[in-house]
Order: structure tokens, then sequence, then C-alpha cells
């Protein structure tokens, strides 16, 4: 665990976000040109997309020596790559630091925010991480205007779920995602960044976490938060951007690195040769690796 916690801290590269789950998955399926009729189930749906999974971990252009991590679903922890568990593979043959996602989706809007929903499960689902091979998890909030309260609800729970998960000798990834449509999404960011550095000061030693925040309006805005002793790493999710513009933002953030999903698999098609496939996910990578190392 410690080479993990040191390439996740240190390394250079991204986080590949390949969690889509139920809610997600048909709309990634659909963007890779697989459209719901060609699927009648949940399972036929999630064997498909591992299957997409798949060919972008095993893709030569997919390695630990531009790609730093990878978002797990449950499922796709639960399932093999090559004859593997997924996160054995990850990180065994690709040395990419493998991470679960753990959240249960978003519950409704309340003071211009969703909290997650309960996780009954968590600390059953780490248990399996562990014993798995995982390093980390990562749970989505979501801010869709500055209201201090509702923003000071999602980081406690965000917190308070990454203090069990410590528990377990895990990194959370806390993400407290703003929108990036928001009419106030700089004032919701200060508030945001006040609220996390208040909890991050009450961590004791070991007490370690990863921040995954929207590309704020201010360039330079979380340097404080990447500063701070008990932060691993700050990455950044695309939010919608596309891949182009997410890169071009990102580039701008000193010590934010990405964590892309949407603007990862931009453009890659399930009828691609497995040379165009590959071709076109290593320009991805080159790009967005490019944008985490300034």
């Amino acid at each position: 665990m410690s080479e993990m916690y040191e390439r996740a801290r240190f390394g250079n590269g991204f986080i590949a976000a390949l969690d889509q789950s139920g809610g997600s998955s048909g709309k990634a399926l659909a963007l890779y040109g697989i459209p719901e009729s060609e699927y009648s189930s949940d399972d036929e749906m999630f064997d498909l997309i591992h299957a997409m999974r798949t060919r972008i971990v095993t893709s030569p252009s997919f390695g630990g020596d531009r790609v730093l991590g990878a978002i797990l679903f449950e499922q796709t922890m639960d399932r093999q790559i090559d004859g593997r568990g997924s996160a054995e593979y990850l990180w065994e043959v690709k040395r990419v630091v493998p991470f679960l996602k753990v959240d249960k989706g978003l519950a409704a809007e309340a003071d211009g925010a969703q909290m997650m929903k309960p996780i009954p499960d968590l600390d059953d689902l780490c248990e399996r991480a562990v014993a798995a091979g995982v390093f980390g998890t990562k749970m989505r909030s979501f801010i869709g205007r500055a209201d201090k309260v509702g923003i000071d609800a999602v980081v406690d729970q965000q917190f308070e779920f990454g203090r069990q998960i410590i528990g377990h000798g895990l990194v959370p990834i806390i993400e407290p995602e703003v929108d990036i449509h928001s009419d106030s999404k700089g004032e919701a960011e200060e508030l945001l960044r006040d609220a996390i550095a208040a909890r991050l000061d009450g961590l004791a030693d070991g007490e370690d976490v990863m921040l995954k925040l929207s590309i704020p309006s201010v360039d330079d805005f979380y340097l404080p938060l990447i500063e701070h002793p008990r932060v691993v790493r700050v990455v950044a999710l695309s939010g919608g951007y596309p891949r182009d513009v997410a890169n071009e933002l990102l580039s701008r953030n000193r010590g934010m690195i990405a964590s892309f999903s949407r603007a990862l698999t931009e453009g890659l098609a399930v009828e691609m040769s497995d040379s165009e496939f590959d071709a076109a996910l290593s320009e991805a990578i080159d790009g967005i690796y490019a944008a985490s190392l300034t």
C-alpha cells in the first residue's frame, strides 16, 4: 500500500474515472455507439459497459506512464480483466492505482445542494475493496448554488463518511461537485473552500484524504487545499466541459490533476478497429496528461 500511496501523492499522470453506474452507464454506452435497443436488461447493459471498460484498460496506450489511477464501479471491482480481479489487473499489470466508487447516488435537492443517499453497507464494501487490492474510494455530492447551509451539510457528510473509510485503511476521494453552469459558481467555490479547509484542520495525522473538485472559476483557487498536509492530491472533474476546454482550464491550475470521465472517452466508438481505438485513446490520454502536468 505504501507504494500506491507514494504514486498517488507524487506521481505524474491523471485519474481515469471509469465508474459509471446504473444511472449513467446507458448514456456512456450510447456515446460509445451502443443504443438502448441493443440490450434488454441491466445485466446485459453492465456486461456491455464492462466490455467497454476492459477495452480501455487493456489498450496499449492505457498504463501507469500517463494514467496515475482509475476509479471503478462496484461491479467492475467484482469482475475480472484478462483473468485477474480488475483492481489487481490495474495495479499489477498496468501500475495504475485502483479506486472504488462507494456512493449510492444523490438525495433530493435541499438548500441548493444534493447530499449523498445513505450508504448502509459502507463497512462491508470497504472490507471487500481492501481484499480486492483497492487503494481508495470516491463519493460524489452536488452543489447547485451558493448556499452556506447546503454546502456545509454536503461537506460534513463527506468528511463523516471519509473518516469511516479511513478506518479501513483506505484513502477517500471527497467529491463535492459544483455545477459548472451555476450562476453563483464563484461564490459557491468560496464557501466550499472554506468549509473543506475547516474540516481538514480537524483531521488527525494519518487521516489523509483526496479531493475531487470542479475546475475553479479563479485560477489556482484551490492551492491552499493542495498544500494542506492532510491532502494527498486534488483532482479535477470535467463537469460536462468538452475535453479541449477542460484541458485548457485545468492547465491553468497548478497542482491539480485531471479525473475525467466523459472527457476521457469522448470520441471512442465501439465500431473502431483496435488500432483506431488505441490511437484515439492515446490522443485523449496525451492531452489530459499534458494538462495535468502544468
